[in-house]
């Protein structure tokens, strides 16, 4: 494997194969490009239709959903909001986010607030709540063979992410018709959670940092996902698998008057999983980045996120 080429692998593959060919695309580049994840097209192009329809709606009008308090967990954030940590001007973009619900009376339900649904588009919420339970699926699917490339039992994360806080984001990167002289669609950021399933948007834009330096663009074929290490699983495996510098570029030419959209799935931990770092990832040439100092109680998931959201704006 070279660092120009970014595989697309199968999720129908060998159990046995695709841990490997996972583990060798993530360590290399954090990323990986997979097809045949099983996600209804139809379902797919129903959500494309859906999330388009409502960015068009009045300002005023999807404003209504921005929720305050919430830190954009859920409902509507509106353009210029978010930033990437240490950027000084903000991304160019919009997004809605749809999450988990709980009972009222689950123990995680204070770190997971309810959905809120717009009164239109027709059908929105029920076709975001079909993709999240398909995304959902496909993300354990996905780590029960990044848990086999690190050694672990196939079921090891399934407790990790029980009623886990995943998100799944709708954006819409309006035409930037002053692409060269104004901020980028979305600066050079990491993710903060456990492994994003994004959903490959029709305009190009989406790039990685490699290795060497150079940054390549991540084009999936038609149906595929782009599945990349998240801040929470490099820190659970100490580097072994990267959370990799990634940022949407803006367009040039003709394609700065087109919008650009795009469903990232972010897969998260449950709020109170406790970051221990993962034995096997610890060796002499790679000591234990996160040992545990002075007898302090390990940081939770939920305590990690809430660090993060203050660092990109999203919560004071």
């Amino acid at each position: 494997m070279t660092l120009s080429t970014l595989p697309v692998l199968s999720l129908t593959d060998d159990p046995a194969t695709l841990a490997r060919e996972l583990g060798e695309s993530f360590r290399t580049f954090g990323f990986a490009m997979v097809r045949d994840h099983g996600i209804d097209p139809a379902l797919i192009d129903e959500a494309w239709r859906l999330t388009a329809e409502f960015f068009a709606l009045p300002e005023d009008e999807k404003r209504a959903y921005a929720l305050s308090g919430q830190s954009g967990a859920r409902g509507y954030t509106p353009f210029g909001t978010e930033i990437a940590k240490g950027a000084k001007l903000h991304d160019l973009k919009e997004f809605w986010h749809v999450g988990r619900d709980l009972p009222d009376d689950h123990p995680l339900r204070e770190s997971m607030p309810p959905n809120v649904w717009p009164t239109r588009p027709d059908h929105f919420r029920e076709t975001f709540e079909a993709l999240y339970a398909a995304l959902d699926h496909t993300g354990a699917r996905l780590l029960s063979r990044i848990a086999v490339a690190l050694g672990l039992d196939a079921q090891w994360f399934d407790p990790a992410i029980a009623d886990g806080n995943s998100v799944l984001r709708l954006l819409h990167y309006p035409p930037v018709p002053d692409a060269e002289s104004c901020a980028i669609r979305a600066g050079a950021h990491e993710d903060i959670n456990l492994i994003t399933l994004l959903l490959g948007a029709e305009e190009a834009g989406l790039e990685l940092l490699a290795k060497d330096g150079t940054w390549l663009d991540v084009n999936p074929p038609a149906g595929a996902l782009v599945v990349n290490i998240g801040d929470m699983l490099q820190r659970l495996t100490n580097h072994v698998l990267p959370s990799t510098t990634h940022r949407v570029r803006n367009p040039a030419g003709a394609r700065a008057l087109h919008s650009r959209y795009s469903m990232p799935f972010f897969l998260h931990l449950r709020s109170d999983f406790p970051f221990h770092t993962l034995p096997g990832c610890v060796t002499a040439e790679n000591p234990d980045r996160y040992s545990p100092k002075d007898g302090q109680a390990p940081i939770t998931a939920d305590d990690y996120l809430q660090e993060r959201l203050r660092e990109i704006g999203l919560k004071k």
